[in-house]
């Protein structure tokens, strides 16, 4: 099940999807009788920006998280404010129409999205714990063997050609890989195999050229050393 990620300010609880929070806070007060907009914040990253080294340098994340997503978030801060038709709309039901929207939504709010899922996807070697039994035992069906998984995910991460991103994804109860142009994801309407999302990998050279230069198949041996199981347990367990 991908639960609703809601953008509205009149929602009192934390809007959240599939572990990820997207966090709000309001912006300036609205004129009388009105309800101020709530405009996304950048979610803390939730460890060190030093703590997937040496998979992942601190510059990297830094970058990545500090520029990259707010980048995102205040773009497309800018967007929904800039559309009232888009206000209290849950960014599920964005995702789900988004060839609708301008791309200014689809390529930030798929940037936030995406982003706001990946650090949680990730956690220092050694405390990302295991794939469950249930999770390995579909990887076995529906791919042969964890190694032959593993090996097909990095096949569709290394052929995505430019930038974007590689994905494993339930869909009507079985697990596939996929993978999506730019901040594309598979909540997408125009994605070309939709599904819930349970890992992913960032492949934009941003994620990795700092160490690894343009060697894109040297990175991704080394992203499964930080794999965060438990997240990805706990997310093909909601899909279900």
């Amino acid at each position: 099940m991908i639960r609703t990620l809601a953008l509205s300010a009149a929602l009192a609880l934390s809007p959240m999807t599939a572990g990820v929070v997207l966090a709000q806070t309001p912006h300036a007060p609205a004129s009388a009788g009105q309800t101020a907009p709530a405009a996304l914040t950048l979610p803390a990253l939730p460890y060190a920006a030093d703590a997937l080294e040496p998979a992942i340098d601190a510059q990297t994340m830094q970058i990545h998280h500090g520029r990259h997503h707010k980048a995102y978030v205040d773009n497309l801060n800018a967007a929904l404010a800039a559309d009232p038709a888009l206000a209290g709309v849950s960014i599920e039901d964005l995702m789900g129409r988004i060839s609708t929207l301008p791309p200014t939504v689809r390529n930030n709010g798929g940037g936030h999205w995406n982003h706001s899922l990946f650090w949680t996807l990730m956690a220092p070697a050694g405390q990302g714990g295991a794939p469950s039994a249930e999770l390995t035992a579909a990887i076995t069906r529906d791919f042969g063997s964890m190694d032959a998984f593993k090996t097909a995910f990095n096949q569709a991460a290394t052929s995505r050609f430019g930038s974007g991103w590689a994905w494993l994804i339930v869909k009507d109860g079985k697990l596939h890989i996929t993978s999506t142009p730019n901040q594309d994801n598979p909540l997408m309407d125009i994605a070309e195999v939709r599904g819930a999302p349970i890992l992913g990998v960032d492949v934009w050279e941003h994620a990795y050229y700092l160490k690894y230069q343009n060697k894109r198949a040297d990175y991704l041996p080394v992203w499964w050393t930080v794999v965060n199981w438990s997240t990805v347990n706990r997310l093909y367990a909601e899909a279900l």
